[in-house]
């Protein structure tokens, strides 16, 4: 949705490496905003975004206005899975249909032999993989790491609605995330229970959370103690500012 940042620049780099021509779209959607969202205050910085992505010289720039995506009223939008209900969708009812859909008007438009999208977005990831594998789309998606500050806090571009105060205690998102995975691997399997932690840790430094989840990596549902690849994903506010993040691991 463009006001780019290091994270973003990772996935051109990777398609840089995978493909001969590589487009970067740039579109905040209106479809995966709800009505009490922030989709007028989102940052919109094309001019600067245009220059990031000529200094990695990118190939096309596709940044379409609404007339080109919506020619019409959209009434026809992507019918999606459980899965697009919970975490995420849970708490921000409708997102993961309106991400769908406009996703898929973009693998329509530009036809692209590959698209990449960042783990940060984790259940996004999850969702876009079985749109195009049921939807039997000619494309193959790959996926970047989440790319970090030096302490620990996933780029994103709602980071800079953070104060002073808050984008220090922001860390510990991440911070409370890594003591789940040291937890699971060193052989605690009460999940349930190091979810419970882990949300009053956060709480108690004046968080607001969402959801802190141990999931399997494969169907994005509550892990089993036997699984053995495993997801903790977090969704949580400090001040105003909504945050989400992950962590994969793998169990021996």
């Amino acid at each position: 949705m463009g006001n780019l940042h290091e994270g973003h620049l990772a996935l051109v780099r990777k398609a840089k490496k995978n493909a001969d021509c590589v487009v970067v779209s740039i579109y905040v959607n209106p479809l995966q905003f709800l009505p009490n969202e922030d989709f007028n205050q989102y940052p919109r910085t094309l001019s600067e975004d245009c220059k990031l992505l000529r200094n990695l010289d990118v190939d096309i720039i596709f940044a379409p206005d609404d007339k080109i995506l919506f020619p019409v009223e959209q009434e026809i939008l992507v019918l999606l899975p459980p899965v697009a209900d919970q975490l995420e969708g849970k708490f921000r009812p409708g997102f993961f249909r309106g991400v769908a859909t406009i996703v898929l008007k973009f693998l329509n438009i530009i036809q692209p032999d590959i698209a990449i999208f960042g783990k940060k977005d984790y259940q996004q990831l999850h969702i876009i993989r079985r749109m195009v594998q049921q939807l039997n789309l000619p494309v193959e998606i790959l996926d970047e790491e989440v790319i970090r500050t030096p302490d620990g806090l996933a780029l994103s571009s709602r980071n800079r609605y953070l104060n002073d105060n808050q984008r220090i205690e922001a860390n510990h998102l991440y911070q409370t995330l890594n003591a789940v995975k040291t937890a699971i691997q060193t052989g605690q399997s009460n999940f349930p229970l190091l979810e419970r932690n882990a949300l009053n840790r956060l709480e108690t430094r004046g968080w607001s959370v969402d959801y802190i989840a141990v999931l399997n990596q494969d169907t994005l549902q509550p892990a089993y103690s036997e699984d053995k690849a495993l997801v903790v994903a977090a969704a949580a506010r400090i001040g105003q500012t909504r945050l989400i993040d992950n962590i994969e691991l793998r169990k021996n």
